[in-house]
């Protein structure tokens, strides 16, 4: 029987990916949670950066109908040009939009879902985590920001038998990633650069919290796989991957590094939102620059995969 207080624990998830194979060891369910206080120029997920859920807009899809129009009970989109266009102060997220919409234009991203709700979605696809000691692995967004939420999902993981991975920035007071240190089975930390101006420059927030958090969490015991995203222009010199293996290779318990290519989808999906955002457009690395990053790692002696 599940006590009163576990079930009104609550969260706001934008996402939960059945069968990856890239967050983490084996087959797992990866859970996203919604907020971020990142804002990466080169982000996949800009629909992660509020807590809260937010109007997507699939502008190719929509027929200009004007069912939205007719559906919203608060006037909050009218036609402007021939298109529909949604007024965001009047809008309350009800979802009588979406309803109406004929092509699946418009949708609603996150959802406040309990503790229960996700621990029953991550349970259906047991079986394949056991056979390939896999998991649920808890991303977002930035999975630090809803801390009750996430040690109430880590304490039921553990409950249950489930391993657990969570993929965090690490940026977060020191108190909120000491509470979480013990629960999780391993910790997938981004490290974007190691220079504190350039990360600022690219992401909104300085890397000293990171990397002391980092360090902590090493202290601590927790088991780590250290993941680099490669973003041309910003953080592929070899001066700053060699200056990244020197700080993994400070550490007791990483010895796995992944370096992730950048990719544009990030782009698509930030104009189906109602925010302004400066995401890159740039190319992904070529196979033979991700060759070329991965070697100078496993010159310093650590486990390399590219891709994640």
């Amino acid at each position: 029987m599940k006590n009163q207080s576990e079930k009104e624990i609550k969260g706001y998830i934008f996402d939960i990916k059945k069968y990856a194979i890239h967050d983490g060891p084996g087959i797992r369910t990866t859970v996203f949670l919604k907020g971020c206080p990142l804002q990466c120029k080169w982000c996949h997920n800009p629909e992660s950066w509020k807590i809260h859920p937010e109007l997507s807009m699939r502008h190719g899809r929509c027929i200009r109908c004007g069912r939205c129009i007719e559906a919203c009970s608060r006037g909050a989109i009218s036609m402007v040009e021939k298109k529909p266009v949604t007024n965001i102060e009047k809008c309350k997220m009800c979802g009588q939009c979406v309803d109406a919409c004929l092509t699946g234009a418009r949708e609603i991203i996150g959802q406040e879902m309990t503790v229960v709700e996700v621990i029953n979605e991550v349970e259906k696809d047991r079986i394949f985590y056991d056979q390939s000691d896999g998991g649920v692995t808890f991303s977002g967004g930035e999975p630090l920001m809803q801390p009750e939420f996430l040690i109430a999902l880590l304490d039921q993981c553990r409950i249950k038998g489930i391993n657990t991975a969570i993929d965090t920035t690490c940026y977060a007071e020191p108190e909120v990633l000491q509470n979480i240190a013990g629960k999780a089975d391993i910790f997938l930390c981004d490290i974007k650069h190691m220079d504190n101006n350039k990360h600022k420059e690219y992401t909104g927030v300085g890397n000293e919290l990171i990397l002391d958090n980092i360090r902590e969490l090493d202290r601590a015991g927790a088991k780590m796989i250290m993941r680099v995203p490669v973003i041309p222009g910003f953080n592929d010199d070899s001066k700053n991957i060699e200056m990244t293996a020197q700080f993994v290779k400070s550490l007791q318990n990483s010895r796995r590094i992944d370096i992730l290519p950048y990719n544009r989808g990030g782009l698509e999906k930030s104009e189906r939102l109602s925010a302004d955002f400066e995401l890159l457009k740039t190319d992904a690395p070529s196979d033979e620059d991700m060759e070329m990053i991965a070697e100078i790692f496993r010159n310093c002696g650590f486990e390399v995969k590219i891709g994640g």
